[in-house]
């Protein structure tokens, strides 16, 4: 049987073979001209043994006892050519899983009340069940085929999304906000550095102040980019596609523009770099799988669509984790600038990497359950998790409709703020993107906030905003809700299975990169019921109405990686900003000089519809602190300290990072 890529022969004790490999039992087969129903019993009976209830011996008993019920109506030649045929299946002494699994269709007594027990409608009594699997096989089975023949036949969730839209705002007041233009800080005169390591770190604002002041062309930029992008992406593992000849197109155009005199806006010119879920028409999306690793698809993400429309070039596509989770992908698996024995976590991966490695200035990537605030924290970069349904998500694969994020990874709390003005907005084609209102965070007057934290916030954060005369005041998230991630769990998974159901069924699983992962989730959705798929969308909505009523701050601060806080964030949409606030020595460190360092961080969150608190906090943070501008040691990791090739130290996967 197959187990993570490895056969393993069928085990000792399996009946002995005969003349030409046949088992014993076949060659008895032949010297009959026909076999009684009650050697068929006796072989029942060595069949229902507990040893038989390994899958090998199971195999090959259901073979056997076919074989021996069928044979009582079969002449001597059937029987030859009956035994030549099943030595045939089993003489390679190696089965593969996938064939051993296949249901036969058949259901007794035993199997039919398991089944039930698996969906936990045991209650059902012999008759009722039998009335189900009957109506089930007549009307429903048709219904099932037809509806994914539909609207399922492409993975990725990309077509026909579901219609059922969830929503993360509080207020029953949806009437239009008119958006205004940001009053950005202004900045003293910047200088163009000599240094393109220096120019490398610089946040969005300080670049385009020196291409709007001609200090520096947009191509020349993307070519300072591009050549870091070659130089750490390979050892960083976090880029998939670099878009050279897109880049420098794009930058031409910036530059031209600017050269008339039209300017569009903080993004003019400015590289980044995709999280690989996001398509980009005439280059490979693979969402980081090997079974799509040559997909180009033909659409235009919308996100793509608005950095585009913003002056912004595209660099590159970065590593996604496959199929957005974690970090593992089809070309290996991204390491953490800060300390590159260490794993980035997450399926943001590349972004994350890349941002902190001073590869691009910004990048975009997505969350559905940790995969911006795992990467940020682990990698040491601020990035905003929005509110769900800010942005939206047409070219970008599907995990979860209700869950799926977009948000930016920046050097600052600032440039997270630039970044989200241009993307944010409705997407005509994502029925749950919205105009969600978001005013000027560069306005906002903190000493007017009162902001709760958390027993697990970094005490740093807190002492800070109090000191700019910010209201902080303890606080705990109170819910009766048992289990946040049982809920997010069968949330996502189930409707990741609707967006890969073709994939599954084509057996394409057993290609995944981690075994563990998706393969295991997805074939445990698969027995997820509906009755208990829309209980836990109530059990999400009594969540919902519970944190909201508890909200009794404007923002509060705590941990950003808390498991169950991730899971309650994403259920009920709340935005999040990854804030780094300091370093503290690696375990196990090769000597006390290494440069490597363990990223701190901690989260500022806000209600829903309330991003512009978040970031506003996380700036006024940002503005007598300098830990989000240090820079990890990707060329010099400090005296006596070397990275053996490969790596010895890993990071174990996780349980769940999509």
């Amino acid at each position: 049987m197959r187990d993570g890529g490895r056969t393993t022969p069928i085990s000792d004790g399996e009946p002995s073979r005969g003349k030409g490999g046949a088992p014993r039992a076949f060659a008895v087969c032949r010297e009959k001209s026909a076999m009684s129903f009650k050697w068929a019993a006796a072989s029942a009976g060595t069949c229902l043994s507990p040893d038989a209830l390994r899958p090998t011996r199971i195999f090959w008993c259901l073979c056997l006892l076919t074989t021996a019920i069928a044979a009582a109506s079969f002449s001597n030649d059937q029987i030859a050519i009956l035994a030549s045929d099943s030595v045939a299946l089993l003489d390679s002494t190696q089965v593969h899983l996938r064939n051993l699994s296949k249901c036969s269709g058949k259901m007794d007594h035993d199997s039919l009340c398991s089944m039930f027990g698996l969906l936990d409608a045991d209650f059902l009594s012999d008759a009722k069940m039998l009335e189900i699997e009957k109506g089930a096989r007549e009307l429903n089975l048709p219904i099932i085929k037809s509806n994914r023949e539909l609207a399922a036949s492409a993975n990725g969730g990309l077509e026909n999304p579901s219609s059922l839209v969830f929503s993360a705002s509080w207020s029953h007041d949806h009437a239009q906000y008119a958006s205004k233009q940001f009053n950005y800080p202004s900045l003293p005169r910047i200088e163009r550095p000599k240094s393109d390591e220096d120019i490398a770190f610089m946040s969005i604002l300080e670049l385009g102040q020196l291409i709007k002041s001609k200090q520096i062309t947009s191509e020349e930029l993307a070519q300072i980019f591009l050549n870091r992008l070659k130089r750490y992406g390979p050892v960083l593992e976090s880029v998939i596609t670099i878009t050279e000849e897109l880049a420098y197109e794009q930058a031409r155009k910036a530059d031209q523009l600017l050269a008339q005199g039209k300017y569009l806006g903080p993004l003019h010119g400015i590289p980044y770099g995709l999280k690989d879920i996001i398509a980009v028409p005439h280059y490979k999306t693979t969402w980081g799988s090997r079974t799509f690793k040559n997909q180009v698809l033909d659409t235009e993400a919308w996100v793509y669509k608005r950095l585009k429309s913003a002056g912004a070039v595209l660099l590159a596509k970065l590593v996604t984790g496959s199929l957005a989770y974690d970090d593992i992908w089809f070309g290996g698996r991204t390491r953490n600038p800060w300390n590159i024995e260490e794993y980035s976590t997450g399926s943001s991966a590349g972004p994350a990497a890349s941002t902190s490695a001073g590869i691009v200035p910004f990048a975009i990537g997505s969350e559905t359950a940790g995969s911006i605030t795992y990467p940020a924290a682990r990698c040491g970069v601020t990035a905003f998790r929005p509110t769900f349904g800010t942005t939206g998500r047409t070219g970008v694969l599907s995990l979860s409709e209700s869950l799926d994020k977009l948000g930016p990874f920046c050097r600052s709390a600032a440039d997270c703020a630039i970044v989200l003005d241009i993307i944010r907005g409705m997407d005509p084609h994502d029925h749950s993107s919205r105009d969600i209102p978001f005013p000027d965070p560069f306005s906002v007057d903190i000493t007017k906030l009162t902001v709760g934290y958390l027993e697990d916030a970094g005490m740093d954060v807190v002492e800070k905003l109090k000191s700019k005369g910010v209201n902080m005041v303890p606080f705990k998230l109170n819910y009766t809700v048992h289990s946040a991630q049982g809920i997010l769990n069968f949330t996502m998974d189930v409707d990741m299975l609707a967006h890969f159901d073709e994939w599954q069924r084509a057996g394409l699983d057993d290609e995944f990169e981690a075994q563990d992962q998706w393969p295991v989730e997805l074939r445990r959705a698969r027995v997820v019921p509906a009755v208990d798929y829309v209980q836990a969308q109530r059990a999400r909505g009594k969540l919902i109405q519970e944190v909201r009523d508890g909200f009794k701050v404007d923002a509060f601060i705590g941990n950003a990686t808390d498991w169950e806080r991730v899971c309650v964030g994403n259920l009920v949409g709340m935005p999040v900003i990854v804030v780094p606030t300091g370093f503290k020595p690696i375990s196990d460190a090769p000597t006390n000089n290494t440069r490597r360092r363990t990223t701190i961080t901690t989260g500022v969150y806000a209600p829903p519809e309330h991003d512009h608190i978040a970031l506003a906090l996380a700036m006024a943070y940002q503005e007598v602190t300098d830990h989000h501008k240090q820079r990890p040691p990707i060329d010099e990791l400090g005296p006596d300290d070397s990275i053996p090739n490969p790596p010895t130290k890993t990071v174990p996967p996780r349980q769940l990072r999509s």
